[in-house]
């Protein structure tokens, strides 16, 4: 299932518009891997499993570009991202 792209331009702070089309990609790209490490789990095809684990690796590439421009743009996001991080560590012991 894909997710809902949930941007109602109207309702959006100018200030905020550009983070909001960032993290609407990162959405948009963890559909597609979704979508094709589902559809390589499916195929009995070797070649087309190859060929999705491709892409669906290419599109893991994508989130991080767009995380990256997202942090450098949401101060605020980074620092919870850091937080959760170390919050995780902890939690396992790693």
């Amino acid at each position: 299932m894909l997710g809902k792209i949930p941007i109602d331009i109207q309702k959006i702070k100018k200030d905020n518009l550009e983070k909001q089309i960032l993290r609407t990609g990162i959405l948009a790209e963890l559909d597609a891997i979704n979508l094709y490490e589902q559809m390589a789990d499916m195929t009995e095809n070797k070649d087309l499993e190859k060929l999705l684990l491709e892409i669906a690796r290419e599109e893991k590439t994508h989130v991080g570009e767009f995380q990256y421009l997202l942090l450098e743009m949401d101060k605020q996001q980074k620092k919870e991202l850091e937080e959760g991080k170390e919050e995780v560590k902890n939690l396992i012991d790693k």
